[in-house]
């Protein structure tokens, strides 16, 4: 058996720690260099984020009148590279972007009733037309031809509905004012040739005098498989569902709530977890105060925003695309309205009013309000 002398093991042991520090000063070396590498590239990287970043400080809008009438507009969509509008009157249409050219249609339920139209969705070929009152009515649309088809009925003296959505060509829904104890909430699953309401066990529990308000269609808000539903009256509440309505919760609001007028108007999500919502008093329109808030929880809880400053009551709300979550457009009766920081601090854009904002890119858009529609462009600086 060959073993090693004393000598040569302690001679073998300074040999390895020799090649330890050796290697141990060739480590503090190598990593040195890393570091001051890693430092040079970050401080480059900060210095071309901080030179690409250019802080938005101010905004103005320019609004094009593109359809005048004796119409009330409530309802605007965008769908298939058109805006779909629906309003009083029986009148509905489209609007081409690129040239500005409104097509028109008309509704009569007989020679001499018109109906009113409150609430629109529009889908890849399709686009859905709702009425407010009784009786309730959905037309479906097809985009192709612009062939009309009623596709559902309902007449109760009670029934109006406020606002509808789809998913898709097949899948949408839409919500009313309470009858029988709960919110009216009507499904389909194609195309609209049948429609289910969710009976009242399966909705959650209605408190007296709550309601929601039929002003821009925005009291629904979908996203992937999440829906929220936004009230008013009695209470301000936010119902919500994360599979396309088959169960709900519902969450309460800091918002202005009790009067018959009172309450949340418009929602909108960014994503399933920042919402904004929109209202406050129609009867008090210039109050700021418990009519727009905020939730970073996808509603489970809500923030007041700019709580006495900014706008009053609006009807609806939009984040604006583009803008990673931070810009929003509030629009009513009392004008329009811009926020860069969302809803901390507001610029009043213009003294005109609209019901209703519609988006698909940060500067482009279209506005619809009473007796028009107007396409407008933002200009920030």
């Amino acid at each position: 058996m060959y073993t090693l002398s004393r000598k040569r093991v302690i001679k073998y042991q300074n040999h390895k720690k020799g090649h330890y520090f050796c290697d141990m000063k060739n480590l503090i070396y190598i990593l040195t260099i890393i570091v001051i590498i890693s430092c040079k590239e970050s401080d480059n990287r900060s210095v071309i984020t901080q030179e690409a970043v250019v802080e938005i400080t101010d905004a103005t809008i320019e609004i094009i009148p593109v359809l005048t009438d004796s119409i009330s507009v409530r309802a605007l969509d965008y769908g298939n590279g058109n805006y779909w509008y629906a309003g009083n009157k029986g009148s509905y249409g489209s609007i081409n972007p690129s040239t500005g050219t409104p097509t028109r249609g008309v509704i009569k339920l007989n020679e001499d009733e018109e109906v009113e139209f409150r609430s629109i969705a529009t889908t890849p070929n399709y686009t859905y037309i709702l009425t407010a009152g009784n009786p309730a009515l959905v037309y479906k649309i097809k985009q192709e031809d612009e062939a009309v088809e009623l596709v559902y009925s309902e007449v109760e003296e009670r029934v109006f509905y406020d606002s509808m959505k789809f998913w898709n060509d097949d899948e949408g829904i839409a919500m009313g004012d309470p009858m029988g104890g709960c919110f009216s909430v009507i499904k389909t699953y194609d195309g609209g040739e049948t429609w289910g309401k969710l009976q009242c066990t399966e909705m959650p529990d209605y408190i007296p005098g709550e309601a929601a308000f039929a002003a821009s269609n925005s009291n629904i808000k979908i996203l992937g498989d999440d829906v929220w539903l936004a009230t008013g009256g009695a209470m301000a509440r936010v119902m919500y569902s994360n599979d396309r309505g088959s169960t709900w919760q519902v969450y309460n609001t800091p918002f202005i709530a009790g009067g018959e007028m009172t309450g949340i108007y418009a929602i909108d999500f960014y994503d399933k977890n920042l919402g904004v919502i929109m209202g406050g008093d129609w009867n008090n329109k210039d109050d700021n105060k418990y009519n727009k808030a905020i939730t970073y929880n996808g509603g489970e809880s809500w923030n007041l925003l700019s709580n006495g400053e900014g706008p009053g009551y609006c009807s609806d709300i939009i984040f604006i695309p583009e803008t990673n979550g931070k810009e929003l457009l509030a629009v009513g009766s009392q004008g329009i309205w811009w926020s860069k920081d969302q809803g901390a601090t507001w610029k009043k854009l213009s003294d005109e009013g609209f019901y209703t904002a519609q988006m698909v890119n940060s500067t482009n858009g279209y506005l619809a309000g009473n007796n028009r529609i107007s396409s407008f462009n933002i200009v920030r600086k």
